[in-house]
């Protein structure tokens, strides 16, 4: 089953036929894009939905279709979390703690993007405090909750090809700060987490993996000029037209979650677990020059040693170990 969907996949098609009656799952982000329509087609098929979000008045007016959607007892809860606060992080994950329910599925799918240069509450560049840290506080926190046979699922980025990794300087402190390796960065420190995350859960018998959505028009692209979009993508269908190739095309949204959903309730736990994934498979890995939009994911973003190292600088940085 696993096999039969790609690149314009929706959410609603990796999901027919699929009954997550019973099923917990939590969505960080829910208050636009991708993280709404996740929280959609798992409450439609009867998921018990927790949703987080900074703004919690944006997150329960963009999540009306959720409710009104929900089925065969789905629902959809919404807490409070800021990622650029390991303060609310840690006091969303005690509450969750608190509250004791499990969860099958943990979609880690919030995020910034190419975000001028500034810190988080604990002075962290922002996209690697937010994208990275934030999850790497929450979801290990919160492990115990997940069921043995259950999914960690990280959205991360193929722009986790824009800059090699290094784990010198991750707060750019004596390094010039440029958006898109910031974010490169965060996006290669998601994948890692995955990885090592995988390591250490398989013994519970959970499973960790990291995606590429696709290039989906949404509210994370807010950083981004109209005419640096365009730019880049007239760079795009330059090289497309050189390869023979058809212009670039936005994923709709639908489409754009379906490789989480996928990873989480459809795609064999041996198969995606430690791996990365996008258009609804895994994805092969390559060091070779490759344009934006072809699909491969960098060796360093999936090597064990550096993914256990970012972890020990990881707990450094947030002064917690797990």
């Amino acid at each position: 089953m696993s096999g039969f969907f790609g690149a314009t996949s929706t959410t609603d098609e990796v999901l027919a036929g699929v009954d997550l009656k019973g099923k917990r799952v939590l969505v960080t982000g829910v208050s636009a894009g991708l993280g709404v329509e996740t929280a959609r087609v798992l409450a439609a098929r009867g998921a018990q939905v927790v949703g987080t979000a900074r703004d919690l008045a944006k997150a329960r007016a963009a999540t009306e279709v959720v409710r009104a959607g929900a089925a065969n007892g789905g629902s959809l809860d919404i807490v409070e979390l800021d990622l650029a606060s390991l303060a609310s992080v840690r006091a969303c994950a005690d509450a969750l703690i608190a509250d004791g329910r499990p969860f099958d599925v943990v979609i880690a799918n919030a995020g910034v993007m190419a975000a001028p240069f500034g810190r988080t509450a604990d002075g962290f560049e922002t996209q690697f405090g937010t994208n990275h840290l934030g999850h790497f506080v929450l979801v290990n926190r919160i492990a115990p909750l997940v069921k043995s046979g259950g999914r960690v699922v990280i959205v991360a980025s193929s722009g986790h090809r824009m800059a090699p990794f290094s784990l010198e300087d991750l707060n750019f402190e004596s390094k010039t700060y440029e958006p898109w390796a910031a974010y490169a960065q965060s996006k290669t420190a998601n994948i890692l987490f995955a990885v090592e995350l995988d390591r250490r859960l398989q013994e519970r018998g959970i499973r960790a993996t990291a995606l590429h959505p696709g290039g989906i028009n949404t509210e994370l692209g807010r950083h981004l000029e109209p005419d640096m979009i365009e730019g880049m993508i007239a760079q795009i269908n330059a090289a497309l037209a050189a390869e023979g190739k058809p212009p670039f095309q936005w994923k709709t949204i639908p489409q754009g979650a379906a490789t989480s959903v996928w990873a989480g309730f459809v795609a064999p736990a041996d198969v995606v677990g430690g791996r990365y994934c996008e258009n609804c498979h895994v994805s092969e890995v390559t060091d070779a020059e490759i344009s934006p939009i072809s699909e491969g994911v960098r060796s360093y973003a999936l090597d064990p040693e550096t993914a256990r190292a970012l972890w020990a600088k990881s707990e450094g940085m947030v002064g917690e170990r797990f």
